[in-house]
Formats: C-alpha cells, sequence, structure tokens
C-alpha cells in the first residue's frame, strides 16, 4: 500500500504510556434506532422490509503473501517502530475518513467521524475496560476504534498474515462496525441480546461481523481508485480475513470445529464478504441480514 507521504487523520489519540486512559470525552452513541434506522436500511440496502429481514434469520486459509514493495512497512522491533505504527495507522484511518464521508455524502447521510485509539495491554471505554487480549475492538459509546498496535505484530508472526494491507484490513474491518452504528445496525442487533437463545444470537453476530468485512472492502475499493493499492494487497487482506476465521481459530486453539460458537465467520465467509464488498464498492450489496444463515 502506498502510504508514505500522505494526509494522516487528526482524530488518533496515543495512550501508550499513559495508562490507557482517555483524557476528555468523545460524542456517545451512533444514530437512533426505531424508524430512522429502519428507514436508513430500506434505502440502503434492498428495499426489503427489515422487520422480515429480522424475524427470518439474522440480526478472514490463503498462503500469506510478501509484498515486494519498497514502501512495505517492515514489522520489526527496530527503534522507530512505534512510530512508524502510529503514521501508517493515522493514514490509513485518514483514507478511511475521506471514503466514509463521500459514500455517507453520496447518500444524502451525515457521517459522524470515528477515533482511533492506540493502547498497550488495558484500556479504558465507554464501553467498559478493554483489553489486548481481545484484538482490536470498537466502541460505539464512545465511537472509538481501539488497536494495541502489538496486534499488527501478532497477526504476522503468530497468525501468518503479513503485509501492510493486512493491518489496514484490520482498522478497516473496525471502521465497518462503526458504519454501522452510523446507520443503526449496530444497536439493533445488541437490542437482540438477552431475547433469543445465544446460538440465534451468534447467528447475528456472524452477519454482523461479515458486512463489517463487506465493508473493508468497500474501503479497499476506493483506495484501488485513488492509486493507493500496490500489487498483492488484496491478497494480504484475504489473508488476515482467513486468519481470524472462527473455524480457523477454533481448530488451532481447540483441536475442533464447532460451528455453533461461531461469532465472526469462517475463514472463507470472511474472505467472499470483503471480496463481494471490494468487487462492489458501494453500500449497496452489503446486506448480510436477509439472507438465509446457511447460505452466508
Amino acid at each position: 500500500m502506498k502510504w508514505q507521504g500522505r494526509r494522516q487523520s487528526g482524530n488518533v489519540t496515543d495512550l501508550r504510556g499513559s495508562g490507557g486512559r482517555m483524557g476528555g470525552g468523545m460524542a456517545a452513541g451512533g444514530l437512533g434506532c426505531g424508524g430512522i434506522a429502519l428507514l436508513l436500511i430500506i434505502s440502503l440496502f434492498t428495499g426489503v422490509n427489515p422487520l422480515d429481514m429480522m424475524g427470518g434469520g439474522g440480526g478472514g486459509a490463503v498462503i500469506p503473501y510478501e509484498q515486494n514493495s519498497t514502501q512495505r512497512m517492515e514489522m520489526s522491533e527496530e527503534a522507530g517502530q512505534d512510530d512508524e505504527l502510529k503514521a501508517f495507522s493515522s493514514t490509513v484511518f485518514a483514507d478511511l475518513e475521506d471514503v466514509w464521508g463521500q459514500i455517507f455524502a453520496d447518500n444524502n447521510l451525515q457521517y459522524n467521524y470515528p477515533q482511533l485509539i492506540l493502547y498497550q495491554g488495558v484500556v479504558n471505554t465507554a464501553c467498559g475496560q478493554g483489553s489486548s487480549n481481545v484484538g482490536p475492538f470498537y466502541c460505539g459509546g464512545d465511537h472509538g476504534v481501539y488497536i494495541d498496535p502489538n496486534f499488527y505484530n501478532q497477526l504476522h508472526t503468530q497468525y501468518g498474515a503479513p503485509g501492510d494491507f493486512a493491518y489496514a484490513y484490520v482498522i478497516a474491518h473496525e471502521v465497518g462496525h462503526h458504519v454501522q452504528n452510523e446507520l443503526g445496525i449496530l444497536e439493533q442487533v445488541q437490542g437482540f441480546k438477552g431475547r433469543v437463545s445465544e446460538k440465534r444470537y451468534n447467528e447475528y453476530s456472524v452477519r454482523l461481523e461479515l458486512q463489517a468485512d463487506y465493508f473493508a472492502g468497500v474501503f479497499a475499493n476506493h483506495i484501488k481508485g485513488k492509486g493507493y493499492l500496490e500489487a498483492g494487497d488484496i491478497e494480504e487482506a484475504q489473508g488476515a480475513a482467513s486468519a481470524v476465521g472462527d473455524d480457523v481459530l477454533q481448530e488451532r486453539m481447540t483441536g475442533r470445529v464447532m460451528p455453533d460458537n461461531f461469532t465472526h465467520g469462517t475463514a472463507e465467509q470472511r474472505q467472499r464478504w470483503f471480496m463481494k464488498g471490494y468487487e462492489s464498492g458501494s453500500l449497496k450489496g452489503g446486506d448480510t441480514f436477509n439472507i438465509p444463515y446457511e447460505e452466508l
């Protein structure tokens, strides 16, 4: 990915060394639920009644590609790595601001920009205390995308998913949850918790995560149009999507696969929905909720 020398986002806070506490507050929540959110889903996706959608069942292995670009961000323990990680993350986040700001404007919607919070170990959020043990995450309560940059090294060394665009995919996926928050989708799905069985809620969660993968693909489509992608970048994103598939992680951790416990989707599903977004480049086509679960 061509990222050096370009605009960096001003919506980035580096909490490393500060004990993981945010100074000051951020705007809470996304758009409201109810009629407004339902109308947005109707207009932005397929036109199917969302109530029918909800009642009908619903709420990334490839060989890692070694990038040969001179602009590749080397993930090593050399001095200055933290600065390079922050610069890269801030540049990707700026690209995400540009892409989603424009997509929302094109759909006559207002986009409230998220914030990227870099931390180490644990961090306090509007959603409670977060930990690097769970990997990157999004908190809708403060519009925050939280990432411990050490996860980038883990992707490379532990999960076999190297390359700068593998890391860009991770950030784009989490911003995809912010997009869902802005559209009211995240709130609606979270509203099912405790109201449906655990298996059923897990299915909603899978749909939510695959849609965030789709949105990551939409982002990739748009920056390709700006000439930022390089040969192998999409393969790197697919490698990352595969590496964090539920089936791959379960097999690695327990030696067996338990589909009823899936919450993010299989490696194949995550790759496929990322590619759907990459090929489409549009909000339309990202409805993971109005599809029979077994056909996702």
